[in-house]
C-alpha cells in the first residue's frame, strides 16, 4: 500500500533529507507524498491508493494532534476495532484503516496490536514523550528496518531510504557472509549492512527520549495445542471455512483486485474463493516453448471457472538483464530463481490492477514441502540404530563417490538443527571453506538458528521443520521477494493463507491431518478437491519453476557469470578459481545452479550498492539494462 520513513532529529541534517529519503521509495507509493517536522522527529511518506481513495493522507494524526502516524498495509478487521473505539468515544474522519491505528495506540497504546488482522508496518510519534513506537506485523509480510548506531537514529520501509541520510553510515556486514551463502538470506534481526536491523515479525520497538532502543515481542506462533484428536475430513471443513473469510476479508479495496494463477492448489483455491465474490482477472507467468511453462494449466483452469486469465511470458534476457535491478530492490542479496518472474509477473499484472491476491504461506501451514516426508524416516534411523553407529557410518562413506544412501547415511549422523536442508541451503560449512578468501569468516550456520529448534524442543521433527520454516524462509524468502518485486512495481500483494486466524486453526493440525504417506498438505488439498478440479488439487507442487539451470550452460549467459566471477568483488570475497570450477561442474552435467546464483547475486548486489569498492572497469563487464540510472548515494 504504502512506504515510509523517518528519522530523530539532528542539527547537521539538512531539511530536504526527509523528502530525498522518501523518493528512495517513491515505488512503494506514487499516488501521493506528505511530511511531519517538529524538533524532535522527521517522518515521510508515499501513497499507494487503495482505500478511500479520497482521503486518508498521512502522516495522520490523533484527535489532540500530539501522536503522528505512518503506516503500510492493510488493517482487514479494521471496522471492527473502529466500532469499538467509536464506543470509546473516538471520532473518525475517514473511512481508512490508517485511522483504527492512531486512535487504537491513543486508547491501548502497543495492547493494539492484540487487535490487529492484517499485514502492516507502523511507526508513530508521540510529541509528548518524545518515544516512536514501531510495529511489524504477526508474519513479517510488511517490512520495516531501522538504523541505530548509538547516535543516529533512522526508520524506513526498505533499506535504501538510509542511503539519503548524511550521517548513516553504510558499511558492509563481512561477519554474516557465511550466513548468507548458507541460507541466502539473514535468519535474524541482523542484515548486510552494519547497524541495519530488521524489526522481526511479531514484534515492536519503542525508541525513547533518551536515545535508548527496547524491542518487544507481541506475537509468536506455536505448536502449543496440537488436537490429536483432529481427523483429515474435519480440518479439511474448517480449512474450507477459514479460506473462504479470508479470502473475503482481503478482497476489501476500492480498487479492482486481481490474482496471480500458477498451476498449482494454492493460487488456483484463492483465485476460485474470490472469483465466488465477484469477477476477478487472472495472471500467470511462463516461459516460451518451455517445459517448465505452467501456462497450459493456468489458463484451462481459469476458462473452467470462467474467469478472464492474462498470460505474461519471459525470456532469457529479460531474466538476466533484470538482476542487478533486482538486487536494489531487494535491498540485501536474495538469490532465490524466482525472484525474477515474480517481478516481471508483478509488473505485467500492474498494467492492469492495483491490487494482487496470492497463495503463499500454504505449504509451511498445512505442511507442502517434499523435504517434510524424510522426517519419519530419519526419526526411525535415530531411534533404533545407536548414535555411535550412525557416526561411524558417516565418517565412513562421506568422502566416497556419490552411491545412493550416502546423503542419508550421512545426514543421519547429525541433529535435525544441522541435518535440515535449510540450515545449508546452498553451502554448507565444508563448500565454504573452499571458496571463502578468508576462512576466518567461515561460521556454523547450525548454530546461529539452534534456537530457533529449541522452541520446539520435544516435537517431532516433522513439526520442528514447519515452525524452523515459519520463522525463517517464509519471512526472509518467500515474503521479503513478494513484498520487494511487486511493491517496487506499485502493486499491493495479499496473502490471505498468511493470515493470524488460519495461522492459529494450523497450529492445532496433528502431523496426520497435514501428511498421509507421500501426500502433502492432506488436509488443505482435501478442502481443495470439493472446490477445485482434482488435477489441481492433487497435482504436486513445482514451485516457481524456471529454465535457469539451462540458461547458465548458454555461452552468452555463462560469460557473464564468468566475468563476475573473476571480477575484482570476486577477488576480494572468494577464492575465484574455486568458483569457476562451481561453475564448470555446472556445465559438466552436476548441477550447482542454486551455488552459482547465490555468489553471482550477492556478486551483483555488491557492484550495486558499494560501487566506490567497484573499480569501474569491472562495472562496465556487468551487463544490465537499468543499473546505471539507479541512484546510490553514499
Amino acid at each position: 500500500m504504502c512506504g515510509f520513513v523517518g528519522y530523530v532529529n539532528q542539527t547537521d541534517v539538512p531539511s530536504d533529507t526527509i523528502v530525498k529519503m522518501a523518493n528512495r521509495i517513491r515505488h512503494r507509493g506514487p499516488d501521493d507524498e506528505a511530511y511531519f517536522n517538529d524538533d524532535k522527529v522527521s517522518m515521510g511518506f508515499r501513497r499507494l491508493s487503495i482505500i478511500d481513495l479520497a482521503h486518508g493522507k498521512q502522516p495522520m494524526y490523533n484527535q489532540d494532534q500530539t501522536k503522528v502516524l505512518t503506516f503500510n498495509g492493510e488493517i482487514y478487521n479494521y471496522q471492527d476495532i473502529r466500532k469499538e473505539l467509536q464506543d470509546l468515544g473516538y471520532e473518525f474522519r475517514t473511512d481508512v484503516d490508517s485511522e483504527v491505528l492512531i486512535h487504537g495506540y491513543d486508547a491501548w497504546g502497543p495492547e493494539l496490536l492484540q487487535h490487529l488482522r492484517g499485514m502492516f508496518a507502523f511507526a508513530i510519534y508521540d510529541s509528548k514523550t518524545g518515544e516512536v513506537f514501531g510495529a511489524r506485523d504477526h508474519f513479517g509480510i510488511k517490512p520495516l528496518y531501522y538504523y541505530d548506531d548509538g547516535k543516529t537514529f533512522l526508520w524506513a520501509s526498505e533499506i535504501k531510504a538510509f542511503l539519503e541520510h548524511p550521517n548513516f553510515k553504510k558499511e558492509f556486514n563481512e561477519d554474516l557472509l557465511a550466513i548468507h551463502l548458507s541460507f541466502e538470506f539473514i535468519p535474524s534481526k541482523d542484515t548486510m549492512f552494519k547497524n541495519v536491523f530488521k524489526l522481526m515479525p511479531g514484534h515492536y520497538f519503542i525508541h525513547k527520549a533518551d536515545g535508548h532502543t527496547e524491542t518487544h515481542e507481541y506475537y509468536k506462533f506455536n505448536y502449543d495445542n496440537i488436537d490429536e484428536n483432529q481427523t483429515i475430513e474435519g480440518d479439511a471443513k474448517k480449512i474450507r471455512k477459514l479460506v473462504d473469510e479470508s479470502v473475503d476479508a482481503h478482497m476489501i479495496a476500492d480498487v479492482e483486485v486481481g490474482s496471480f494463477l500458477s498451476s498449482g492448489i494454492d493460487s488456483s483455491y484463492v483465485l476460485n474463493e474470490a472469483a465466488k465474490l465477484k469477477p476477478i482477472q487472472s495472471f500467470s507467468l511462463g516461459f516460451h516453448n518451455s517445459k517448465y511453462s505452467e501456462l497450459s494449466w493456468s489458463t484451462e483452469f481459469a476458462k473452467e471457472i470462467k474467469q478472464e486469465n492474462t498470460p505474461l511470458t519471459m525470456t532469457g534476457d529479460d531474466y538476466f538483464d533484470i538482476l542487478p535491478t533486482i538486487m536494489y530492490y531487494m535491498d540485501e542479496p536474495l538469490s532465490n530463481p524466482s525472484a525474477m518472474q515474480l517481478y516481471y509477473l508483478s509488473k505485467g499484472t500492474r498494467q492492469h490492477v492495483k491490487v494482487a491476491l496470492s497463495g503463499e504461506g500454504a505449504d509451511e501451514f498445512f505442511g507442502g514441502y517434499n523435504t517434510y516426508l524424510e522426517a519419519k524416516p530419519f526419526e526411525r534411523y535415530q531411534k533404533y540404530v545407536p548414535k555411535f553407529v550412525r557416526k561411524g557410518l558417516a565418517k565412513a562413506v562421506v568422502n566416497l563417490p556419490r552411491f545412493h544412501g550416502r546423503r542419508f547415511l550421512v545426514r543421519g549422523a547429525e541433529p535435525l538443527s544441522e541435518r535440515y536442508y535449510r540450515v545449508n541451503y546452498v553451502f554448507d560449512y565444508h563448500d565454504r571453506e573452499k571458496i571463502l578468501k578468508n576462512p576466518d569468516l567461515n561460521r556454523d550456520a547450525g548454530e546461529y538458528t539452534k534456537h530457533i529448534f529449541d522452541d520446539v524442543k520435544g516435537k517431532d521433527e516433522m513439526t520442528q521443520m514447519q515452525y524452523f520454516d515459519i520463522n525463517t524462509w517464509l519471512p526472509y524468502d518467500i515474503l521479503h521477494k513478494a513484498d520487494r518485486m511487486s511493491m517496487c512495481n506499485s502493486l499491493e500483494v495479499r496473502t490471505p493463507l498468511v493470515d493470524k486466524e488460519v495461522a492459529k486453526f494450523a497450529s492445532t493440525m496433528p502431523i496426520k491431518t497435514r501428511i498421509r504417506g507421500t501426500e502433502t498438505k492432506v488436509s488443505l488439498r482435501t478442502a481443495a478437491l470439493s472446490e477445485l478440479p482434482e488435477r489441481i488439487a492433487k497435482k504436486e507442487k513445482m514451485g516457481f519453476p524456471s529454465p535457469i539451470a539451462s540458461w547458465i550452460k548458454e555461452d552468452k549467459y555463462r560469460k557473464r557469470i564468468e566475468e563476475a566471477f573473476t571480477s575484482d568483488v570476486a577477488k576480494k570475497f572468494f577464492n575465484t578459481d574455486a568458483l569457476l570450477d562451481i561453475l564448470q561442474e555446472h556445465i559438466n552435467g552436476k548441477s550447482s545452479m542454486q551455488k552459482i546464483f547465490t555468489i553471482y547475486t550477492f556478486i551483483l548486489w555488491y557492484q550495486v550498492y558499494f560501487p566506490e569498492d567497484t573499480s569501474a572497469d569491472t562495472i562496465s563487464k556487468v551487463h544490465r539494462t537499468d543499473i546505471d540510472k539507479i541512484p546510490v548515494a553514499n
